[in-house]
């Protein structure tokens, strides 16, 4: 019941055709224990993003991933996002440092991409997500999580009420 769930509500997450107003946010968490290496990737909508910010969902003064983007754009992410996003690998709080990001879609639709990467030598026993983002504002939001550890995947719901959850492996 619980894939039917996310499955639905990933299709309208991915819609091109539906407008934004739907609260949600998409984190997929890979491990390889292969490359050790933990990639970690966030979907966010830019008007959730810049609301969060500059408490203006259609400001243009970041300018995530334009030519112009703001000097201090990936400070102030950073900043809003260290405070309702964490992943703890082994009981150890990962260092999140900006690889790479992109946007997507357009309009209301518009995504921004953001990528992590963190070398992770010790296989994990354990992990702790914390995905909180935009709950501050929205009270309405959802943020799915899927972590995906050698090749098996789990999935997650996690909300106002339920911010974290732990895995053991």
């Amino acid at each position: 019941m619980l894939k039917s769930y996310l499955f639905i509500l990933a299709f309208v997450l991915y819609g091109h055709s539906l407008a934004h107003p739907l609260r949600l946010s998409l984190c997929e968490i890979e491990y390889s224990s292969k490359r050790q290496l933990l990639t970690i990737n966030l979907k966010l909508f830019l008007t959730d993003v810049n609301e969060a910010i500059v408490f203006d969902p259609y400001s243009k003064e970041l300018a995530f991933c334009q030519p112009n983007e703001s000097a201090e754009a990936n400070q102030m992410l950073m900043e809003y996002v260290n405070r309702f996003f964490f992943v703890k690998a082994n009981k150890k709080k990962v260092d999140l440092k900006i690889k790479s990001k992109r946007l997507s879609g357009e309009g209301e639709n518009t995504a921004l991409w953001v990528y992590f990467e963190y070398e992770q030598p010790a296989p994990l026993s354990s992990m702790e997500i914390k995905n909180a983002v935009f709950t501050d504002l929205f009270f309405d939001q959802n943020n799915i999580v899927y972590v995906h550890l050698d090749g098996a995947s789990k999935s997650m719901m996690l909300n106002k009420k339920t911010p974290s959850h732990q895995l053991k492996f």
